[in-house]
């Protein structure tokens, strides 16, 4: 039977690992391959609908090449589908697996409507190295609640599958793409401006989206095999100007790149594709789980409710400069390293201003170009110690961790030039230098760069005794490792711990 098929992008927006549209090409006389601008997902900021859109042209380019084209189409699928497959006389659809429980609730309602429609409904797992179900069966349906129980089950399984076949000219032999000549003014991809976004307000364009861009970013750094086989993420430095880390997080989220195909090509560095797994599977399974109330994983804490301090973080107005120039790197260029995410976490939540993380993961998942929901939601448990990471007297500090790596202060000087003719003395505690210091590098403190806003010492030990109150109530005294490794770095006596 020839199928006339639909095949939805979403996650997997690539031609290389998507086994998804290899199975709508496959019998196809028709194809139609579809992305939906919905407006109702997510909170994306513009950086990461700029990076969405470089992705999207890419994409109809890889297609064009092949003699087809993508459609883009705007509104709610549910609303959308419908009408597709009316008006393309729709017999299958296809689409990749999404684990997180709001596209699980959309899936379904879309698997729903084709089948009343007629149309057949093929889902395939490649956005994660394992289908996250099989991996919860073999826990009894339960998430794994440490890295080190994950590492069991899935040796379980053996090695993750080997990538897909990239779509070619082969593929789409026999099989037409319907293009009319109005196809860019019915069906092109946007502009920023078209989707309400001020195109002058971003900030450099650093990281382009699109396989394309992806491929030669993972080609790029396997020719660095000494890197790579030496790579030590604790090792690599938060305020470097150029990223010590491989910034292939953005093309993972969108699935620009395959993470099976990363997983094979990078297999020295598979611990760090397995902490994105724990957290894929512990989020298609705990309910809440980017949320504290309902999330039965997660440390019941009475946050403070402080719009003031919620807004000097986001803006990079704290007073801390080694916070501040993290903020303004993740507002202006969509993102930032590991450990520096680690550091303004725990800064907003349980070492300064007692925030809660969920306004943390608000505000990383409209301004990261990587904020996967899943990993964006896992990340701010852990940071904020309300879940699997229990040692939660180490507290980074916003003056101390910086200087490790950049004791000058290169990295504050670049983003936030304000401070830039500050000597590295007082670089990171700028209110500390006499009043004639601040005067000849032309900013006072209190006027042109804000005082702290929290002392630091004061703060961080008032929130280790509300931390240790808020464990108490769940009666949480010994707790599993979250992992091996991470046990090894965190054995110190508990008391609190600056870095």
């Amino acid at each position: 039977m020839q199928h006339s098929s639909i095949h939805w992008f979403r996650k997997g927006l690539r031609l290389h690992d998507n086994p998804a549209l290899l199975a709508a090409a496959a019998d196809c006389h028709r194809l139609h391959p579809l992305f939906i601008l919905d407006p109702s997902s997510g909170r994306a900021g513009a950086n990461a609908q700029r990076f969405l859109l470089d992705t999207l042209r890419d994409l109809d380019g890889s297609l064009r090449e092949m003699g087809s084209r993508l459609f883009v189409v705007r509104g709610c699928p549910e609303e959308v589908f419908p009408n597709l497959f009316h008006a393309w006389g729709t017999t299958r659809l296809t689409f990749e697996v999404d684990t997180e429980p709001p596209a699980r609730q959309r899936d379904a309602a879309v698997a729903e409507l084709a089948a009343r429609h007629g149309v057949e409904v093929i889902q395939e797992v490649s956005h994660t190295l394992y289908d996250t179900k099989r991996v919860l069966a073999l826990n009894n349906g339960k998430a794994p609640l440490t890295y080190k129980h994950l590492q069991s089950l899935l040796a379980s399984l053996g090695p993750p599958e080997k990538p897909a076949p990239a779509l070619t000219w082969e593929h789409l032999r026999g099989c037409h793409t319907p293009c009319q000549v109005s196809h860019d003014a019915d069906y092109g991809v946007p502009t920023l401006e078209e989707l309400g976004q001020d195109p002058t307000a971003v900030g450099p364009n650093l990281y382009p989206g699109g396989e394309t861009a992806a491929l030669t970013r993972l080609d790029t750094l396997m020719e660095r095999r000494a890197w790579v086989c030496s790579f030590k993420k604790p090792k690599t430095e938060p305020n470097s100007l150029s990223p010590s880390t491989t910034v292939l997080s953005p093309y993972l989220k969108f699935g620009c790149l395959s993470v099976r195909t990363f997983w094979w090509r990078l297999d020295e560095l598979y611990q760090g594709l397995l902490w994105r797994e724990f957290f894929y599977t512990a989020g298609a399974s705990i309910p809440n789980f980017n949320q504290m109330v309902g999330n039965p994983v997660c440390l019941q804490v009475d946050w403070d409710k402080n719009p003031q301090h919620l807004h000097a973080w986001r803006e990079g107005q704290t007073g801390y400069p080694f916070i501040d120039a993290i903020m303004t790197q993740l507002r202006t260029e969509g993102w930032i390293h590991h450990l520096a995410r680690h550091a303004v976490a725990c800064f907003l939540t349980r070492g300064d201003l007692w925030v809660s993380w969920e306004e943390g993961l608000k505000v990383f998942e409209e301004l990261l170009l990587d904020a996967d929901w899943s990993l964006n939601a896992g990340n701010w448990l852990w940071l904020s110690g309300s879940a699997f990471f229990h040692r939660y007297f180490h507290v980074y500090s916003p003056v101390a961790f910086g200087k490790k790596t950049d004791r000058d202060g290169v990295y504050i000087r670049k983003y936030l030039p304000v401070l830039k003719d500050f000597p590295a003395k007082y670089i990171y505690e700028p209110w500390k230098a006499p009043r004639a210091v601040q005067e000849r590098a032309g900013c006072l403190v209190g006027t042109h760069y804000p005082q702290p806003i929290v002392e630091h010492e004061v703060a961080s030990k008032r929130n280790l005794g509300r931390m240790k109150a808020a464990r108490a109530r769940k009666g949480t005294k010994q707790e599993p490792q979250a992992s091996s490794s991470m046990a090894e770095s965190q054995r110190k006596k508990p008391k609190i711990e600056q870095r």
